[in-house]
Formats: C-alpha cells, sequence, structure tokens
C-alpha cells in the first residue's frame, strides 16, 4: 500500500492540462468569428467592373454554340512560300508545307532488352550481383565461426592452460581463416540461362574450298639510262641566252629576204598580229573556258527562247485547217556588219545548229567592203567565227565532206576558200587577175565532187556568162571554163563580116542531185538553160521562164525531174524539167528574193519577197496559194533576200538588207505529216514524197493535155 503523500501529486498537472485545452478551445472560436468578419467585408466590396466596349449580348447569343475543328495543321507554320521557277522563269508558290512541329527531342542511350548488347549487359550486371552476394555470405560465414571460436575459447582457457596449453588452438584458426580467404578468392559462377528456341532454329554450317589466287608477272628489260650531271655558272647560262638571241636575229633576217616588196604590207600587218598572239598566250589558255561560259550565260538569258525552240507547239494550229503561223526565235546581227546586207545564208552540213552568212552589198553605188560570219544558235549574241574582206561577198557554201572548208564568190569577180581550222582572217586560197577571176559579180557558187585525183572543186557563174569550175590543185587554184551564156538570136554582124553575140549574165545556178553533169542556170533576161558539163558550146535545153532576172533556181531534194525558180517578177515557178511550160505559177505581189525546199517533204517550200513577208507553201494541203503569209521584217523599207530550212529542226532562218538573221520556227500545219491510221504502219521515206509530188504533177499534166 502506498502513501497518501505520494497519490496526490499526479492529479495537479490534468487539471492544468484541461484548462490549456479549454483556452485554447476559446482562443479558436474566438479567431474564428474574426475570418468570418473579414471573409464578408471583402466579399461585400467586390464588385464586377465592366469594360466600355463590351458588347451587350441577349441569352439566345450566350447560349449559342459555336464548334472549332481541331486539325493536326500547325498555326505558325508559313503558308506563303515562294521559290523561283527555272523552267518557267518565275516566283512560284509552294503548295506542300511541312505541319511537323518538334516540342522536345533528346538523344537516348536506350537499348532494347531482347538485343544481343542488353542480353550481354543483363548477364554481366547478374554476374556481378551474384559475385557480391557471394562474398558477403562468404565474409558472414567467416565472422561467425571466429565469434563461436572465441566464445569456446574462454571457459576452456583455464583447462587448456593446465593441461596441455593454448599452443594446439592456433593451427585450427589458422586453417579455418586459409579456406575463408579462398572461398572469397573464387567466387561461385552461375550457369548462363539459355534462352528458348521459339522458332525451331538450328544452326549448320558447310565448308567449301576458298579458289587460290594466282599472281601473275612479266618481266622486262629496264629503259636505258644516263646518269647527267653539269654545273650551271653564270657565264654558262649567258652564253645560252647569247646564243639564243642570235638564232632569233637569223631567222628574222631570213624572214625579210623571202618576203617580196608588194606583199610586204600585209605581212608585217600578219607578223604583229602573230606577236600580239604571242603576246597573249595567256589569254589563249582561257579561250575555250571562256566560250564555254558565254554559252551559258547565254542560254540562261534566251532560256524562254530556247524552251519555244524546244517545247512550243502552237495551238491554234487544231482548229486552222489549212493554215500555220511562224514564230520568231533568235535575231542574229553584229555591229561590224551594220550597214551590209545578207547576201548569202549557208547550214553546215556537219553540225546543225551552225550556219554561215555572207555579208555584202546589191546596190552598184554603195560598194564597200564585206563579211564572213558564222553563227551558233547556242550563243546567238556573238558569232563563232569573223572573216572581212575587201569587196562584198555575194554568195557562199560549205563543203558536205570537210565542212571547215568555205567557198566564197565576191563582188569583184574572184572567189575565196577559207578554213575554218585555220585562225587567220584572210582567206586560205584567193584567185586572181592571173589566174582566170570573173570580170562581173559572182552571183553563185557551189562544191561539187572531187575530181579523178581527188582535187577539192567547185563552180561559179557570173554576170560575164562565163560559168567556171576550180580545182585546188598543189595549193594553187586552176580554173576551166565549162560554158559561155550567149542569148539566142542575139547575134549582129558587123560590116567587116564578123559576128557579135549577146553574152547572156548568168545569176544563179543549180547541179542535179543525181545525174553529174547536168544543171540549171539562170539569166538576168529571165531565161533557165539546161546545161552539160560535157558540152561547152550548147545549151541541153532552154525555158522561157520569167520576164525579169532570174534570183534562184533549185532541184527538188526527192523529186529529180522537178525543179523552182523565182524572179524579180513577183513570180515562183515549179517546172518538169522535160516540159517546157511550167506546171504551177504564184504570183507573190512583189518581188522575190529567194525560194527553198522544204528538206522534210516534196511539196513544201518557202519563198520570201522584198515587202517584208515570208510565204510557205504546201502543194499537198493547198496548191493554189500559201498556208502561211506573214510579216517578218517590222521596217516597210527593209527588204528580205535569202531563207534557208535547217536539215534537221523544224526552223528556217531569213535574212534582210539590214545585216539581220531571222530564225523562225514551222508551226505544226507547216509541217503535216502522214495521219496514222487504225491497223496501218504509216509509210515513209523517198519514195512515199516522190509519189506524193507525182500525183499532183500527173492532175497538172492531164489538164494540160485535154487543152
Amino acid at each position: 500500500v502506498l502513501p497518501v503523500s505520494a497519490e496526490m501529486p499526479p492529479k495537479q498537472p490534468r487539471k492544468q492540462s484541461l484548462s490549456m485545452g479549454r483556452g485554447t478551445r476559446k482562443r479558436d472560436e474566438d479567431s474564428g468569428t474574426e475570418v468570418g468578419e473579414g471573409t464578408d467585408e471583402w466579399s461585400q466590396s467586390k464588385a464586377t467592373v465592366r469594360p466600355p466596349d463590351q458588347l451587350e449580348l441577349t441569352d439566345a447569343e450566350l447560349k449559342e454554340e459555336f464548334t472549332r475543328i481541331l486539325t493536326a495543321n500547325n498555326p505558325h507554320a508559313p503558308q506563303n512560300i515562294v521559290r523561283y521557277s527555272f523552267k518557267e522563269g518565275t516566283y512560284k508558290l509552294i503548295g506542300f508545307v511541312n505541319q511537323l512541329a518538334v516540342h522536345f527531342s533528346q538523344v537516348g542511350n536506350l537499348i532494347p532488352k531482347d538485343s544481343d548488347e542488353g542480353r550481354r549487359q543483363n548477364y554481366r550486371a547478374e554476374m556481378v550481383t551474384v559475385s557480391y552476394q557471394g562474398s558477403q555470405e562468404s565474409a558472414k560465414v567467416v565472422l561467425s565461426d571466429t565469434e563461436n571460436l572465441e566464445e569456446d575459447e574462454e571457459p576452456k582457457e583455464a583447462e587448456a592452460e593446465a593441461e596441455t596449453g593454448s599452443q594446439t588452438d592456433v593451427p585450427t584458426v589458422e586453417a579455418v581463416e586459409t579456406v575463408t580467404e579462398e572461398e572469397v578468392m573464387t567466387p561461385r559462377q552461375p550457369k548462363e540461362r539459355k534462352l528458348t528456341n521459339k522458332f525451331n532454329f538450328s544452326e549448320r554450317a558447310s565448308q567449301t574450298f576458298n579458289n587460290r589466287l594466282r599472281d601473275r608477272d612479266c618481266q622486262m628489260e629496264p629503259p636505258p639510262r644516263t646518269n647527267f650531271s653539269a654545273t650551271a655558272n653564270q657565264w654558262e647560262i649567258y652564253d645560252a641566252y647569247m646564243e639564243e638571241l642570235e638564232k632569233q636575229e637569223k631567222t628574222k633576217e631570213k624572214e625579210k629576204t623571202k618576203i617580196p616588196v608588194a606583199k610586204k604590207t600585209g605581212k608585217m600587218a600578219m607578223r604583229k598580229l602573230t606577236s600580239m598572239e604571242s603576246q597573249s598566250d595567256d589569254i589563249t589558255k582561257v579561250t575555250q573556258a571562256a566560250k564555254i561560259v558565254e554559252r551559258m550565260v547565254n542560254q540562261n538569258t534566251y532560256d524562254d527562247v530556247a524552251q519555244d525552240f524546244k517545247y512550243y507547239e502552237d495551238a491554234a494550229d487544231e482548229y486552222r485547217d489549212q493554215e500555220g503561223t511562224l514564230l520568231p526565235l533568235w535575231k542574229f546581227q553584229n555591229d561590224k556588219a551594220k550597214h551590209l546586207a545578207v547576201t548569202a545564208l549557208c547550214w553546215n552540213p556537219k553540225y546543225k545548229d551552225l550556219f554561215a552568212v555572207g555579208h555584202g552589198s546589191y546596190d552598184f553605188m554603195k560598194q564597200s567592203r564585206g563579211m564572213l560570219l558564222l553563227y551558233s544558235m547556242k550563243n546567238p549574241s556573238f558569232p563563232e567565227y569573223t572573216f572581212s574582206s575587201d569587196s562584198g561577198i555575194m554568195c557562199l557554201d560549205m563543203h558536205v565532206d570537210h565542212p571547215y572548208l568555205v567557198v566564197v564568190g565576191h563582188y569583184d569577180g574572184n572567189v575565196a576558200i577559207y578554213n575554218l581550222k585555220k585562225p587567220q582572217s584572210q582567206p586560205s586560197f584567193r584567185s586572181t587577175a592571173k589566174s582566170g577571176k570573173h570580170t562581173d559579180p559572182v552571183w553563185q557558187v557551189r562544191w561539187q565532187k572531187d575530181d579523178m585525183d581527188h582535187n577539192l572543186n567547185f563552180f561559179s557563174v557570173s554576170s560575164d556568162g562565163r560559168i567556171v569550175s576550180w580545182t585546188l590543185v598543189k595549193s594553187e587554184l586552176v580554173h576551166t571554163d565549162v560554158i559561155k551564156l550567149k542569148v539566142e538570136g542575139s547575134t549582129m554582124e558587123v560590116p567587116e563580116g564578123l559576128q557579135l553575140h549577146t553574152v547572156g549574165c548568168g545569176t544563179a545556178f543549180d547541179f542535179h542531185k543525181e545525174i553529174d553533169y547536168m544543171f540549171l542556170v539562170g539569166t538576168e533576161e529571165g531565161k533557165i538553160y539546161k546545161c552539160s558539163k560535157s558540152y561547152s558550146s550548147q545549151f541541153l535545153d532552154t525555158y522561157d521562164a520569167h520576164n525579169m532576172a532570174v534570183d534562184a533556181v533549185t532541184w527538188n531534194p526527192y523529186h529529180t525531174k522537178v525543179f523552182m525558180s523565182c524572179s524579180s517578177d513577183w513570180t515562183v515557178k515549179i517546172w518538169d524539167h522535160t516540159i517546157k511550160t511550167p506546171m504551177f505559177i504564184y504570183d507573190l505581189n512583189s518581188a522575190v528574193g529567194d525560194v527553198a525546199w522544204a528538206p522534210y517533204s516534196s511539196t513544201v517550200f518557202a519563198a520570201v519577197t522584198t515587202d517584208g513577208k515570208a510565204h510557205v507553201f504546201d502543194l499537198a494541203v493547198n496548191k493554189y496559194e500559201a498556208i502561211c503569209n506573214q510579216p517578218v521584217v517590222a521596217k516597210k523599207k527593209n527588204k528580205i533576200t535569202h531563207v534557208q530550212f535547217n536539215p534537221i529542226y523544224p526552223i528556217i532562218i531569213i535574212g534582210d538588207d539590214r545585216g539581220h538573221v531571222t530564225c523562225l520556227k514551222l508551226s505544226p500545219n507547216l509541217r503535216k505529216m502522214p495521219k496514222e491510221k487504225k491497223g496501218q504502219e504509216v509509210q515513209k521515206g523517198p519514195a512515199v514524197e516522190i509519189a506524193k509530188l507525182d500525183k499532183l504533177l500527173n492532175l497538172v499534166r492531164e489538164v494540160k493535155t485535154k487543152i
């Protein structure tokens, strides 16, 4: 039983705790009332403030629902990206915009568990944990064994000291320690788990023989070698330079003795040019690269024209049955030939984009210099080759087998051959007064087949009435008069008994495509003579063709009997050389400067007139009038002089008397090919073209026989 004094003290702290609890409750209640009052005041003071520009909406408008469709498009993606189109030459809006927006990206280093690397890492982690756990367990075992031994030793120490001593217990402890150390050093290796073979996969290997490599060697005699050594002193270098200077002086003296006095001025000019060329060796090294860059720049500049040349076809031709148009492409002009007329045009037989232009003057009172320019469609801004001459060039022709040889005829009666391989501005061969030059302007020249000795050969016709054959023998021009034109029925008898013949002035000629000896000659009197190379005194036939000078005569490229002529009497006539009357006659209301057959059809030809118009005919479509009449030159005073078809591309080139050459593309109606019929192959070739023209000629022949 405890005393009363011991029971009293613990009751006092309970009363204190109760009083403390009541005081805290009162405080909480007071504080709660205070907070509630504050909140009421705050709620009363809060009032909505309406902005002055807020709309007052009705209940119906407030309840109205507005649906918004969420799309995957990026609102920040630009919608007006514009890029330059080189094909169309304008800036075009790009329709496709990438809508992907990347918010977060991080390069990770996670590896799939099923991969080889993942299995290796799992295996290593298991090995480490197993070895770590094994070492901990072995350490615990050792510690527990040592503690037990120590506990056993304490009660037995007295007995051991008394009976045998404590020495017997020491080796046993050392043995235990060595065992535990070995167990720690060699952890147990767990067996690797074999993966279950889900697909019944089995590895099989086969061994094959590898082909043996063979080495092939060849032995040859080494090249002969000699050892050379010398010392270059200052005086030896000086002597070498002096010897070189002496050689140069000797060669200059020899050249001076060789040059005759008459040709000294021309040679001096050539020597100046060669010296300038030697100085500008650095520039010549870059010429090829500069030419390529110039062509690239020009192709970019005239890209729209090049696109039209290759791809544009006039869609309006589908609605025009028998009419066509000419699309202007490039315009070729050069400042040096500004006031010279285009007197000749000729396409290169090998390079189909290259053509030669002859510049001169048809006006007797305005005769000055002449120029030969060669343009390429790849570079319309500047000619590829430029040659100038003292007399105007009136005609030219390019050799078929040697496309670098250009023969020209001058207004002063000379003929000359230019070699494009040689950069000299002077012709390689030129006729002189001694070598039988013409006494009047040379109006046309034509290359012919080489003679029996394989010498180059060409013919020329002039107003002096001579048709001359020129042969290049041992770098000299040798002439032979083939025929002298005489006007029939114009012989005059002089009182002394002599006969005077009026000379026929030849203006144009053309050789037959198959019969080598036959050729046609047009004259200023309006007559056309059919001549032979074998007969120099008489003509095979005579045609009363025109009332004024014949400007051009040309054989049909397909039909061997048909040829065409044009004249200043406004007419173009198509002939059969076996009949003396023309098959077709076309009046073009102005003097006709030139005509040309199309290379792709036997019935298509073009003619140009002095009023600035080009006329294209297709006899198979319309044999009464042209299917295209189009003005080519802007000014009325500007006259068109020549026209030529390209042998491959559907384009023509037209030259005028201001020195300009215009290239135009033929619309599809002007080059109509035979339509393809179902189940039938379209027949093409020369035989089809000959038959097409023969059909037209037979219609005309039947009408003439009936008349």
